[in-house]
């Protein structure tokens, strides 16, 4: 067969390949995946079906349907994949940005129906129509910073009715472009506002009146947020145990404004990914590591600490040297990050976090895709997996965290397609 799309003259081509069949990266793992220098790789449809040296290119497969793009000596990476982010919303809060620069604390925002509430409220407003327009829009925006697969979770609804129309949105904007969604459903972000003061009536309202009509081959994951002011330990492990048993993988939003035990709990039950983490003590993350044999990754998510001007990050290095694969997402949303920039969130990871570039770059490809059940399809470079990957304007890895911010993206391609 001629391949359909070959990229050559790959300077530097990171496959971090090797983990599909056994689990995602984890220690020494995150920095030792393979490089292949002046390199190629080759596509068939919407597969990758070659890679090497140059000198090992079967030019007899390149022909003239063949599209050949040539890298220069360009860095040459996999599509990005974005394992935490709450995609579909209605309106933004830009107008309440000012007042947390003036001091303004968030329970003072909320008090006066502002904060998750005002997005609530625009959310339930907004048609299905506006609803899909946003979630392109964004869509749009992650794959210009070269994001392949996007997890999508829902969470802006708080009712039956308008959680069910984020997932459907979320689903219909994945068939509408080619970035891949993977929907999540976190109808328990918080109590909806009709519930207030009772977390436990609106968990069971959502194991009634939601769970049953889910499909967990559509809608693989159910998440919860375990926190003061959200759910408690105990309603999360009744939450998530009936979701476990009606087939759904399990993620959490723990740890992340104190240490109730969240990340742990989650993890015995078999948790895909413990998110935020940002107070898991080190100890705690040597637990879950031996405890789930290195399975369950826990997803960091610098950039929101940076927006919320908090001090307190996720201890990433301790994590890693525990053997707690971790991953790097942004958690795009409107309240704690409006930043699609998962560049930006790498070089936090190294400043904040003490990843090397090498490990952010594991932890926002091969162990995102593994946070989010999709590692047999993406996030590394080999034969028989989907062909997503970037050129990237640069020509050595360690530039990528270096450039502060800026997106590094020349190309895209997805399913074997340069879009």
């Amino acid at each position: 067969m001629p391949y359909s799309l070959l990229i050559r003259n790959c300077g530097q081509l990171l496959t971090m390949a090797g983990s599909a069949a056994r689990g995602p990266l984890t220690g020494a793992q995150m920095r030792d995946w393979p490089i292949l220098e002046n390199a190629f790789v080759a596509c068939e449809n919407d597969w990758v079906v070659a890679l090497g040296p140059m000198s090992e290119l079967l030019e007899t497969h390149v022909t003239a349907a063949t599209q050949v793009l040539d890298a220069g000596g360009r860095v040459v990476m996999p599509g990005l994949v974005e394992c935490h982010t709450h995609l579909v919303f209605g309106g933004n809060r830009a107008h309440e940005f000012q007042r947390k620069l003036q001091g303004e604390a968030y329970l003072d925002i909320l008090a006066s129906g502002g904060g998750i509430l005002s997005t609530v409220r625009a959310t339930r407003a907004a048609s299905d129509a506006e609803l899909l327009e946003n979630a392109l829009h964004h869509l749009a925006g992650f794959r210009c910073y070269g994001v392949t697969t996007v997890e999508a979770k829902s969470g802006y609804g708080l009712d039956a009715e308008t959680e069910l129309r984020l997932l459907r949105v979320a689903q219909e904007a994945g068939r509408r472009q080619p970035v891949r969604v993977v929907p999540t459903f976190l109808g328990a972000h918080v109590p909806g506002p009709e519930y207030k003061g009772r977390p436990a009536e609106y968990l069971d309202m959502l194991m009634q009146e939601v769970l049953p009509h889910l499909n967990p081959q559509e809608v693989p994951f159910v998440d919860i947020f375990c926190e003061e002011g959200a759910f408690s330990l105990a309603d999360a492990r009744r939450y998530l145990e009936q979701a476990q048993a009606m087939g759904f993988g399990l993620k959490i939003h723990a740890e992340q404004l104190h240490d109730l035990g969240g990340c742990e709990m989650a993890a015995a039950l078999g948790a895909v990914s413990i998110d935020h983490a940002d107070y898991l003590t080190p100890a705690a993350a040597a637990r879950i590591a031996t405890q789930t044999q290195g399975q369950t990754v826990a997803v960091l998510l610098p950039l929101v600490p940076l927006f919320l001007r908090q001090d307190r990050y996720a201890p990433g290095r301790a994590f890693i040297e525990a053997g707690l694969p971790v991953a790097v997402s942004t958690d795009f949303n409107p309240g704690s990050c409006p930043s699609k920039n998962l560049w930006l969130a790498l070089s936090m990871a190294c400043l904040k976090m003490g990843l090397t570039p090498r490990e952010a770059l594991a932890a926002a490809t091969i162990n995102a895709a593994w946070a989010i059940g999709q590692q047999q399809h993406c996030g590394s470079l080999e034969p028989g997996k989907r062909a997503d990957l970037l050129v990237l304007d640069v020509r050595h890895y360690e530039e990528i965290p270096y450039w502060l911010g800026e997106n590094p993206v020349r190309h895209v391609v997805i399913g074997g397609k340069l879009e």
